[in-house]
C-alpha cells in the first residue's frame, strides 16, 4: 500500500484499495455538483443517443439529435440562488475548515461545445463505413482534440487486435485456426475477447450469450440480500435458470465491488455467460457493509450460513464501547473495511475539538464528527476519544481467524492493506456451503488473484476437505499469509502457488487438470482498483490497468472448461 504505516487521510488516500468509499450522507462539494452539472447531462444525453440510433446505422439522426442537444445547452439559463447558513458560531466554521476533506478546483472552464465537433465527427466515421460503435469508442478513447486519422489508426488496430497471449498458450487441438495472429498490447488483448473471440465462441455453440451491449443497464437493487440472507432479510430463492453453457461443473465464482463505472457489470456479465449478478451487502452477515457483485454458476438452494453467526452490530461486536458511545452517533453499522486508517493525528482533532467544548457539540459540530467516524471506521474508546480499528479486529469482522495477517514479517500497513482487499469470509461461505454436499470427499480449487485466502478459509470453515488448491497471487505478503494459514490448519491436500495470473496457461494447468481429474471451482475477484469510487485519479472500469485483469480470469475459466471438455 502506497503510504504510510498508519495511513494518511484526506489527500493521502490509498489508491491500492479493492474497495469503494460506501459512506451515508458524506458531504459533497455543491459548487463542483453544479460545475459538473451541464457537461454530465450532455454526456448522458450523448449516451442515449447512440444507445436508441447505433443499431439502425441512422447517422443523420444522430448528427441532428446531437446538435439539437447542442443547442439547447448553449441556450442561457436561470441560475438558481444558493443559500448559505452563517448561523452557525465561529469556532464551528474553522471547525469545518479544519476538517475538511473535499477537493477544490480552480481555474474557469473553457466554453466549448463538444458535442458539436462530436456529432460531426461521429458523422464522417460513418460515411466512411465505420459503424456508431467503432466511432464511439475510438472517439473516446482518443480524445476530443484526436484528428480523423489518429481515429481511423484506433479502429484499424481494433479492428485487427487479438490476443495472442491466450491463443498460443493453448493445445494445438483446441486452439482456435486463426492465420495471423500478431502480437499486441494489453488493450489488444482486451479489444480481442471483445471481438474475434465473441466469434469464435458463438461457432462453437455459446449462442445463448448476448452479444450486443443493448440491453439495459444492470441495476444494484435494494436491499442487497442476492437469492437470500440468512438472518431473514428479504425472500430466499431456491431456483434460478443458467444458460446450458454455464452450467457446471467446474463451478466458478467471481466477485468485485457492487458500485462500478457504467457499464462495467453489463460487460462482465456478457462475458461471464450471460448470468445475472448476485449483488449482496456484507451488513446482513456482520456489523460492517461490503457491497459486492458475484456471478457464479453454483446452486443457490440449501445454501446454510457458517455458525456462530458473528455479531451482528458495533455495540455488540464491540461491548466495552457502548460506555462511551455518544447518543448522537446513530451507527449500528460499519462502513466497507479499507486498506487505510485515519492518522493519530485526526482522531486528536476530534477529541481537542469535543473537548473545546461546554455541554453538547452543535448539531454541525456533531454532523462533521460523525461523518469522519463513519468514512474511517472510528470507534469510542473513552470520554471524547475515538480510535480506529485493530488490525485483529478487521480479522474478526471479515471472518478471518484470529492473528490471520499477523507475525512473520508482515507490517500494520500490509496487514490492512491484504485486509481491505479480502472476500467477507461469512459471505462467500453462504454460497459456496451448497458445495458441501455436491463434494463430500473434498474440492479441487483453482483460485484466482487468491489474496490472503478468503475462499479457502471459507470452504475450510464449512468443513469441505482442500484437496488440491491451486493458488494464483501477485503479492508476496499474502502468498505468505496462506502458506502459514495452511501450515497452521493441518491442511492434507496440495497447496500449489503461481503468482502471476497473466502468466498462467495451458502449459501449467494441462497437467494439472489431468493429474486431479479437473477443478471442482474456479473462484476469485480480479483488482477494483479502476472501479473503485475512492480511486478518482484512475477510475477507468475495466479499461484500467489493474482492473483489466478480469480478462485473465475469464481467459482462464474459458481454458479450464476447454481442456475439461
Amino acid at each position: 500500500m502506497d503510504g504510510n504505516a498508519s495511513g494518511e487521510h484526506s489527500d493521502n488516500v490509498d489508491w491500492d484499495t479493492d474497495d469503494e468509499q460506501e459512506i451515508q450522507n458524506f458531504p459533497v462539494s455543491s459548487c463542483s455538483s453544479s460545475r459538473q452539472l451541464g457537461a454530465e447531462a450532455i454526456v448522458g444525453s450523448a449516451e442515449l443517443i447512440f444507445q436508441q440510433y447505433a443499431g439502425e446505422g441512422n447517422t443523420e439522426s444522430i448528427l441532428e439529435t446531437l446538435l439539437t442537444y447542442s443547442a439547447l445547452e448553449n441556450s442561457p439559463q436561470q441560475q438558481e440562488p444558493v443559500n448559505f447558513d452563517h448561523s452557525s458560531s465561529e469556532y464551528d466554521e474553522t471547525f469545518v475548515d479544519d476538517f475538511s476533506d473535499s477537493d477544490s478546483f480552480s481555474g474557469n472552464a473553457e466554453n466549448t461545445d463538444p458535442l458539436l465537433d462530436t456529432g460531426k465527427t461521429m458523422l464522417f466515421l460513418t460515411n466512411m463505413g465505420y459503424t456508431v460503435e467503432e466511432a464511439s469508442m475510438a472517439m473516446a478513447k482518443c480524445g476530443p482534440n484526436a484528428s480523423i486519422d489518429e481515429l481511423t489508426d484506433f479502429i484499424c488496430a481494433a479492428q485487427m487486435a487479438t490476443s495472442y497471449a491466450s491463443l498460443q498458450d493453448l493445445p494445438e487441438e483446441i486452439k482456435p485456426k486463426l492465420e495471423h495472429i500478431p502480437s499486441g498490447s494489453g488493450t489488444q488483448k482486451r479489444k480481442y475477447f471483445e471481438s474475434e473471440f465473441w466469434e469464435s465462441k458463438k461457432q462453437k455453440g455459446y449462442e445463448t450469450m448476448k452479444m450486443n451491449g443493448d440491453d439495459e443497464t444492470i441495476r444494484i437493487p435494494k436491499p442487497m440480500v442476492g437469492y437470500g440472507v440468512p438472518r431473514g432479510q428479504g425472500l430466499i430463492f431456491n431456483t434460478r435458470s443458467l444458460p446450458e453453457a454455464a452450467i457446471g461443473p467446474p463451478y466458478f465464482y467471481y466477485e468485485n465491488v457492487a458500485q462500478t463505472p457504467k457499464g462495467v457489470w453489463d460487460t462482465i456479465k456478457r462475458f461471464l455467460y450471460d448470468i445475472e449478478p448476485e449483488f449482496v451487502d456484507s451488513k446482513y452477515f456482520c456489523a460492517a457493509a461490503r457491497k459486492r457483485g458475484y456471478i457464479h454458476n453454483l446452486p443457490i438452494c440449501n445454501r446454510f450460513p457458517l455458525l456462530p453467526l458473528p455479531p451482528d452490530t458495533i455495540n455488540e461486536v464491540f461491548p466495552l464501547t457502548k460506555r462511551w458511545w455518544p447518543k448522537w452517533d446513530t451507527r449500528t453499522k460499519l462502513n466497507c473495511l479499507q486498506t487505510s486508517v485515519a492518522t493519530a493525528s485526526l482522531t486528536e482533532k476530534i477529541r481537542k475539538a469535543l473537548e473545546g467544548g461546554d455541554g453538547e457539540p452543535s448539531l454541525e459540530k456533531q454532523k462533521h464528527i460523525l461523518d469522519l467516524c463513519r468514512k474511517w471506521n472510528l470507534v469510542w474508546v473513552g470520554k471524547n476519544k475515538v480510535a480506529p480499528l485493530e488490525p485483529d479486529e478487521v480479522e474478526m469482522l471479515l471472518g478471518f481467524p484470529k492473528n490471520h495477517t499477523r507475525g512473520g514479517g508482515i507490517s500494520r500497513t500490509d496487514r490492512y492493506k491484504s485486509l481491505g482487499n479480502s472476500f467477507q469470509v461469512d459471505t462467500v461461505a453462504y454460497h459456496l456451503s451448497v458445495l458441501k454436499d455436491l463434494y463430500p470427499g473434498g474440492v479441487n480449487v483453482l483460485s484466482l488473484f487468491s489474496g490472503i485466502g478468503g475462499a479457502e478459509v471459507a470452504l475450510h470453515r464449512l468443513g469441505i476437505p482442500l484437496k488440491n488448491v491451486v493458488s494464483v497471487e501477485k503479492c508476496e505478503v499474502n502468498r505468505n499469509i496462506v502458506k502459514s494459514w495452511w501450515d497452521q490448519t493441518n491442511q492434507k491436500g496440495n497447496l500449489i502457488e503461481f503468482a502471476d495470473v497473466q502468466r498462467v496457461n495451458a502449459n501449467e494447468l494441462g497437467p494439472l487438470v489431468h493429474a486431479f481429474g479437473g477443478f471442482d471451482l474456479i473462484i476469485g475477484g480480479s483488482p477494483c482498483n479502476n472501479l473503485a469510487g475512492s480511486n478518482r485519479v484512475s477510475r477507468d472500469g475495466l479499461e484500467g490497468k489493474e482492473s483489466a485483469l478480469f480478462y485473465d480470469y475469464f481467459r482462464i475459466l474459458d481454458l479450464v472448461k476447454r481442456i475439461m471438455e
